[in-house]
Formats: C-alpha cells, sequence, structure tokens
C-alpha cells in the first residue's frame, strides 16, 4: 500500500514539474555583438572572455566580430554593435564629431607594445630623418603614436616622408620588406619574424613616455535598451584580465584561438604583457591619456577639434567608480589592488 502511494506521489511530482511555468527555465542571454579592430594583444582581455565564459557568467550572449578601423564605428551608428575596444584616439575622435552617439566608459591598457622596425643598415630612430616610414592611412592611431615616438628622439612630422598602405599591421610589415618603407611600427608577433630576418627594432613605444591607451566605446543606443550592459562586460573583462595574470596556458590558447600564431610567439608576447604589466586591474578612463591624445594629434583640423570639445560628455567613469566603491575589484583582486584604485582614482578623467 505504502508502495503505491509513493509511486503516484512520485508521478504527482513529475507531472507538476512538467507543466509550464513550474520548472524555472535556464536564463535567457543577451545577445551582443562587440566589435575587435586589431588581431594583437590588445583584444585578449576579449578573447578570455570569450573563451573562459566571462560574457555568460554575467548573462551575455557575445559574438566577438574582427573589423578595422573604421568598421567598427559604423557598426555603433548602425546598431550592429554595442561596444568596439578602440583605440582612446580613435574613439575620442568619433565621439568629438558625434557625442550624442558613443561614451567611453572604460579602459584596458595605456600603453602598447609596439616597435619601429627599421632597415637593416639602421640602428636608431634619429636616422630616420628624410626616410620613408610607413603608415596605415595618415591620421590613424599608428601614426600618431610613430609621430610622437619620433618625437621623443627629436624629430617631427615634416621630418620623414609617410607611405600610407592603406591596410593594417601586415600590410606595414610587407612595405618594409619590399623596400617600400625605410621603417614602420609594428606589433608583436609581426616584429618577431622581422627581427628574424635581420631588421632591427629601433625603438620600443612601451620604454618611452608615449600613451597608447584603448577604451571601451559603447553606442548610446545599447546602453539605453540594456543600462546594466557597460558594468556587465566591465565585470566580464575584469575577470578575464584576472584570468589572464592568472593563467598564462589558458591565455595562450585563448590568443590562438582568433590569431593563428605559432603558440611559441604567443607565449613570448604573453611575457612581454604579463612583464610589463600591460593590462590595468581597474579601468578607469585616464585624464593624462586624455591630454596626451589631444596634444599629440598632428593633423591640425582634428587637432583642433579636440581641443575644444569638452569630453566631460563622452567619458563616463561612473561605472569603475561605483564598481570601485562596492568593492568588487578588492573581492575579484584581494586587498592588493587597493594601491592601484587609489592612484587611478587621482587621475581617472573627471
Amino acid at each position: 500500500m505504502n508502495t503505491v502511494y509513493s509511486r503516484r506521489l512520485l508521478l504527482l511530482i513529475v507531472v507538476v514539474l512538467a507543466a509550464p511555468g513550474v520548472w524555472p527555465r535556464a536564463q535567457q542571454l543577451q545577445k551582443v555583438t562587440i566589435n575587435y579592430p586589431t588581431r594583437s594583444g590588445a583584444s585578449w582581455p576579449m578573447y578570455i572572455a570569450k573563451e573562459g565564459g566571462y560574457y555568460q557568467k554575467y548573462g551575455l550572449d557575445v559574438d566577438l566580430q574582427f573589423g578595422v578601423h573604421p568598421t567598427g564605428i559604423a557598426m555603433l551608428t548602425s546598431g550592429q554593435a554595442a561596444m568596439v575596444n578602440h583605440s582612446l584616439e580613435q574613439g575620442m575622435v568619433a565621439s568629438s564629431k558625434d557625442a550624442s552617439s558613443f561614451a567611453l566608459m572604460g579602459s584596458s591598457s595605456n600603453k602598447g607594445l609596439f616597435a619601429l622596425m627599421g632597415q637593416k643598415d639602421l640602428t636608431s630612430p634619429t636616422q630616420l630623418k628624410g626616410k620613408r616610414i610607413a603608415v596605415g592611412q595618415i591620421g590613424d592611431a599608428p601614426y600618431n603614436y610613430t609621430v610622437a615616438l619620433l618625437g621623443t628622439y627629436g624629430l617631427g612630422v615634416r621630418d620623414v616622408q609617410w607611405i600610407p598602405v592603406g591596410t593594417d599591421v601586415s600590410g606595414r610589415a610587407a612595405a618594409l620588406q619590399s623596400n617600400r618603407a625605410d621603417a614602420t611600427l609594428l606589433t608583436a608577433p609581426n616584429y618577431f619574424r622581422l627581427e628574424e630576418a635581420g631588421y632591427k627594432a629601433l625603438a620600443h613605444l612601451a620604454d618611452r613616455d608615449v600613451y597608447a591607451a584603448t577604451v571601451y566605446l559603447f553606442a548610446r543606443k545599447a546602453i539605453a535598451a540594456n543600462p546594466k550592459l557597460p558594468e556587465l562586460i566591465v565585470k566580464a573583462h575584469a575577470e578575464a584580465i584576472k584570468r589572464f595574470y592568472d593563467d598564462k596556458a589558458f591565455a595562450v590558447k585563448s590568443y590562438i584561438a582568433y590569431d593563428k600564431q605559432p603558440e611559441a610567439d604567443v607565449a613570448r608576447i604573453y611575457d612581454l604583457y604579463e612583464n610589463g604589466n600591460i593590462f590595468d586591474r581597474v579601468p578607469y578612463v585616464l585624464a593624462p591619456a586624455i591630454k596626451s591624445i589631444v596634444a599629440q594629434q598632428v593633423d591640425p583640423r582634428i587637432a583642433a577639434d579636440l581641443k575644444v570639445f569638452d569630453f566631460k560628455k563622452v567619458v563616463d567613469n561612473s561605472t569603475v567608480e561605483r564598481l570601485v566603491k562596492e568593492g568588487y575589484f578588492e573581492k575579484l583582486f584581494g586587498d592588493e589592488i587597493k594601491a592601484e584604485e587609489q592612484r587611478k582614482a587621482q587621475i581617472a578623467f573627471r
């Protein structure tokens, strides 16, 4: 009798739980597209956030789409993407032209691992006076980084010949190899191959006083549709950056998933990023970085626009600041993060 009763009770429970609305459904993930404009270490936190499940942890089904500038800006304005991990410079230029469309709400790094590679007979940037330097296009971020870097060696924008190649880092490397250019600014691992072939690393951007910051550039339309979106993405990227520093093997594996490079090369890139402490754990947009971008802009028209534009209209550190006050970064990284929080808060853009 008890056995029959137990069976009937079990059957009743199964029927009830199977009824619509009784059994909790799996969380519905929000579909979000993020553009990354460079296959380089600058995109690494997004690779790890995707491969490590950190976007999913925060309810996001993220589609990472590669597309060189200005693809990302077009995707934001058309509604095809919610965010671009852009160079700070390109984010500032875009938002100064259309403040109502964009918001700058985080920054994963302020230093860049670029090497100024020169022909085999060169040994110093000072030898580049009158020489040809390959860039993607006049006015893009690598162009302005090159101008700023040369400036630390006493060379001005008019002291060299600029050779626009119209493509990304691979095109710049090819220009050097084909002798169309005497020098060009390259990211790893592209400059590894050239070093092996005898080309010279004349200077490294990270060794000079030059900001090469990235920024989380959001579409305001995407934020209006989901006001929590910036917080969710900032948290996913923060946890990805922690995973980067904690787990070299996984970081290398995640990078290769998006940029098919030899594992030894990616491990070498990792060591450069890790030893240089390139990724910021507390992702404020920094006032000195904004100031530096304005100061090093060489296009007269763009420079004039940046100097008069009020970046308080578009730079928004409120999400990061609130997470600091709530203790999010301390919980994630431990008590040792307090010093970075205090240092970054003092120079955060406000």
